[in-house]
């Protein structure tokens, strides 16, 4: 779709022509000529994108000359790309010496915008700043004198398509986005009746004692297979899941086993998923020796194995599993589910079962549930007669009725609803497919903005985990989030995920702790209309060793790669024509591309994840518009070239688990756009270049290295100062070189305030022989984070006390102490508000657990019975869900809190308790005892375990009343 990326890039052209070209040739009278023209021709042209983008599905002519459009888009776009990063690196030359040789310069190379329109070709020109003014006006004159001339033919073009000028919308509507809520609609509606045949069909095939084919003579076959057959989105999955989660179903078999098959067909992954779920793992990589292991695992275990999505119609590809699977016990059964019934007749079906629409009520429940979500009674009766006339053309698919519900969602007039009755996109030759056009009427209603993004998650596979964060970076990385002065990029991706979540075009939800959605999926018809609609542009190529890719002139109109591997075959090297590249995401384990940085300069986004590669090319530099880079998992990747510092443009350098990486480039300075590095599990990268204190850009540093000086005395933590905007989590390793205070100081940990996660690790202490130093109190006091911090982790500290600032942090949910060895006494912890989870280890000279760990004053006289249920009771951790001691081997006594207990209220949520290694207690609190707790663990304690018999545990798991709780 080409009006989702065009009105993008024009909106942005236009917007800096009045602000930019005046300012810098303003004396130029050819110049200023071809820029008026040239806006002229775009304004003209972004009045009629709307109407091309809907005529476009189903006019081929339309298709074409939207096509035109888009590729001299691209062709400005790069251009201003190349125009800005001459201006910008002409700004570091500037500073190079600064930055790279003066180790005492507090100067910030701060990312500047250059908005220049002027687009010059980057490989034309010497160094801007070796170019004079004369010489520079007129080329510029040229560049735009020669878009004009394309721009002009496409102008001309669009008339004889007789388009309506109507304007998109430029920018989401943010109050409606806080009207609406992520929905789970969860409860199925219309399909008892399915489940129940399945299910008796399932129990009566399994215990039939024969099948057809043992009744024809074919003895050694015990497989029953009966397959789910329908079109995409009518809930073939969802009907799967009701039946593998039946309580009968799950009596009767001896294992459950659930697999997503999808597209392409691999059995490898196939069957070692089946052997995982049994139990059974193994670094097994050949088909035979997996199939071997998972005849072994199957045997005589009467099972029920879902494969779920099956596309391939191959008998080859099926046949070596289904022999195997003959290995399980009289009765075992697959139930496959599938789109086409060619593939259920290919897998030798004992039964084939398919399943219909909903009925037109069952599709109305699913519709309005979410379409009148929030609306007045009478609202919805005067909605009720166009809706139902509306949820006719859903033509009875679960899915679809969703989506358009949700669609309507956020549609409050009745004339609004008759427009989408009444709109012309319903009598397409792809409504016969039934999910296209609620699907299109689900786009169109997004801003241009925010379809772009979800069109660009065509390039991901189907059944593909998208992680949110890495989505956001991707979209960044393409230009396609706007940002502001005020307002982040990454704030405005995480808008535009909910609003295309919340317009059902992601599914599967995984979240975290707070409810954020971390990760999705789309549906296989969501990920078939994106598809549609990028077709030629998105490509997904598996690369098979047997068959040679041909990367042809076609290729030269792909915009964004996804490259996979045939399970039983090596990525092959070939020659890049895909030359127009601004996206290239590898998804196989091997790959060799010795011609990458030739010939791909055009590229945005590299995920080289898991390549196994040894070495970053020196030619990395020609990638000049390049914004992400991931060499994760890299295991042999020792470090990255200077070159890679000439990417001034980059902003996502991901590193993670690169665990032989021992150096960052010392330029690094030099990445002024840099938002995001990650460095997760480098454990041997101990030393940081003096270049990263000029990252002041940077949201993300999952790691920093501490380290001192020997010959200045100075301490590079000080780099830390202007990364303000720092946000995640920050590892601090090496903190055993700081020295005093004042030191700890100068990271200004204080004035992070989207600071969330701090791990502060003093390990080099006890690498020392856990040597205290009377300074140590000081360094970690100064250390004092921001209060909004939500987690903290103290590791290996050789102080006697524990920061004071910890009680200040009323937002931390998470602490975790280990190896905290020469600290006696704790804080008062429990008058933490929002601490759900406390961990403390290895504390050797912790005795006893008394009042100052509850947060109460042991002077304190205990109220009267008559105040006990006042308002005023005593909550100790009222939030508290997870507590765990481990290797506390001098800890005594943990106070009986009995006396407290009539007017504290103690660990009132307390779910999980875990003891280990604390040999000397002697006794839980009875108070402990009486906590809800639904896990109790307790190993390597000889006397608590003598003290606390199994009658004694009883109590465990009910929970406690206690008032002023709500």
């Amino acid at each position: 779709m080409a009006e989702a990326l065009i009105s993008q890039i024009l909106g942005q052209l236009i917007s800096v022509t009045s602000q930019q070209i005046a300012e810098n040739v303003k004396s130029v009278v050819s110049v200023e000529k071809q820029v008026e023209k040239l806006t002229s021709n775009l304004q003209a042209i972004l009045t009629i994108l709307e109407d091309a983008e809907k005529r476009q599905v189903r006019e081929a002519s339309v298709k074409r000359w939207l096509d035109k459009l888009k590729d001299m888009s691209y062709e400005m776009e790069e251009l201003l790309d190349e125009w800005s990063t001459a201006i910008l690196k002409s700004q570091i030359d500037k500073n190079k010496d600064k930055v790279e040789n003066d180790d005492n310069n507090d100067l910030l190379l701060v990312p500047k915008k250059v908005s220049s329109f002027f687009p010059i070709s980057f490989s034309s020109l010497n160094p801007v700043s070796q170019l004079s003014r004369a010489t520079l006006r007129p080329r510029i004159a040229e560049k735009i004198k020669v878009i004009n001339g394309k721009l002009d033919v496409i102008a001309k073009e669009k008339d004889r398509y007789d388009f309506n000028s109507i304007r998109a919308p430029q920018q989401p509507d943010r109050n409606r986005q806080q009207t609406c809520s992520f929905l789970d609609v969860s409860e199925i509606r219309g399909r008892d009746q399915d489940k129940e045949t399945l299910v008796r069909k399932l129990l009566i095939l399994s215990d039939s004692g024969q099948t057809q084919d043992q009744q024809e003579g074919n003895v050694n076959n015990k497989l029953h297979i009966v397959s789910l057959v329908g079109m995409g989105g009518i809930g073939k999955t969802t009907l799967a899941q009701l039946t593998y989660n039946d309580e009968e179903v799950k009596a009767h078999f001896d294992m459950r086993i659930w697999v997503c098959v999808s597209d392409p067909f691999d059995e490898i992954r196939i069957a070692k998923a089946i052997v995982e779920q049994i139990g059974q793992t193994g670094p097994l990589v050949e088909l035979e020796s997996v199939l071997q292991n998972m005849c072994k695992s199957i045997k005589e275990r009467k099972l029920l194995i879902v494969l779920d999505d099956v596309w391939v119609e191959d008998y080859k590809k099926w046949e070596p599993l289904k022999h195997c699977l003959q290995h399980g016990a009289q009765g075992s059964t697959i139930l496959v589910t599938t789109r086409k019934e060619r593939v259920a007749q290919m897998m030798g079906s004992s039964c084939m079962f398919q399943l219909q629409n909903l009925s037109e009520g069952d599709t109305w429940w699913l519709f309005s549930q979410m379409a009148f979500l929030g609306r007045a009674s009478e609202e919805c009766e005067t909605l009720e007669e166009i809706g139902k006339k509306i949820v006719s053309k859903c033509k009875g698919l679960p899915l679809a009725a969703k989506t358009l519900g949700s669609l309507m969602r956020f549609r409050r007039t009745k004339a609004e609803w008759q427009n989408v009755l009444d709109s012309e996109i319903w009598e397409l030759e792809e409504a016969e497919k039934g999910l296209l056009p609620p699907l299109l009427f689900s786009l169109y209603d997004l801003p241009s903005a925010i379809r772009r993004c979800f069109l660009f998650c065509a390039v991901f596979p189907k059944d593909y985990e998208i992680k949110k964060d890495v989505l956001i970076k991707l979209w960044m990385a393409q230009g396609y989030l706007n940002s502001s002065r005020s307002r982040e990029m990454e704030v405005t991706g995480q808008e535009y995920f909910e609003s295309l979540a919340a317009h059902s075009l992601f599914q599967d939800f995984i979240k975290d702790d707070d409810g954020s959605i971390i990760q999705c999926k789309m549906h296989d018809i969501v990920h078939d209309f994106a598809q549609f609609l990028t077709r030629n542009e998105c490509v997904i190529m598996e690369v098979d060793s047997k068959k040679k890719p041909s990367m042809d002139a076609f290729y030269k109109k792909v915009r964004h790669l996804t490259l996979t591997c045939a399970s039983d075959a090596q990525m092959p090297v070939f020659n890049y024509n895909a030359v127009n590249l601004r996206t290239l995401l590898n998804m196989a384990e091997d790959i060799a591309l010795p011609h990458l940085f030739d010939n791909l300069t055009r590229l945005r986004a590299l995920d080289l994840n898991a390549a196994a590669i040894k070495e970053v090319p020196v030619k990395v530099r020609n990638l000049m518009h390049l914004r992400y880079l991931n060499l994760s998992k890299n295991t042999r990747l020792y470090e990255l070239p200077e070159a890679v510092c000439d990417l001034c443009n980059l902003e996502s350098l991901i590193l993670n688990w690169c665990q032989s990486l021992k150096r960052l480039p010392r330029g690094i300075g030099k990445l002024i756009n840099l938002r995001h590095l990650e460095l997760e599990e480098t454990s041997n990268l101990r030393k940081f270049p003096k270049g990263i204190g000029k990252l002041s850009s940077l949201q993300t540093l999952s790691k920093f290295i501490v380290r001192g000086d020997g010959v200045k005395k100075a301490c590079n933590i000080v780099l830390l100062r202007n990364m303000k905007h720092l946000q995640g989590i920050l590892y601090l390793d090496g903190l055993e070189n700081l020295i005093s205070g004042g030191e700890s100081k100068k990271a200004e940990l204080k004035n992070k305030k989207n600071l969330l996660g701090l791990r502060l690790d003093f390990y080099g202490q006890k690498r020392e022989g856990g040597i205290h130093n009377d300074d140590d109190d000081d360094v970690i006091e100064e250390l004092q984070p921001n209060p909004n911090l939500a987690s903290l982790h103290i590791l290996y500290y050789q102080g006697t006390r524990l920061p004071s600032w910890i009680m200040i942090l009323t937002n931390m949910r998470e602490l975790i102490l280990k190896n905290c060895e020469n600290c006696e006494n704790l804080p008062p912890l429990g008058n933490l508000p929002s601490l759900e989870l406390l961990e403390i280890w290895y504390m050797y000279h912790v005795k006893t657990m008394g009042h100052r760990f509850l947060g109460v004053d042991a002077h304190d006289s205990i109220p009267n019975t008559d105040d006990v249920l006042t308002t005023s009771t005593k909550i100790a951790f009222p939030k508290l869900k997870r507590l765990g001691f481990f290797g506390l081997t001098e800890w005594e006594d943990w106070y009986d809190w009995t006396s407290w207990g009539e007017y504290c209220l103690i660990m009132p949520r307390l779910s999980c308790l875990t003891i280990e290694c604390c040999p000397k207690l002697k006794a839980l609190p009875h108070l402990i005892q009486n906590a809800p707790i639904q896990e109790l663990t307790i190993r390597e304690c000889p006397i608590l375990e003598t003290m606390l018999p199994q009658g004694e545990r009883r109590g465990l798991g009910q929970d406690i009343s206690y008032p002023n709780q709500h």
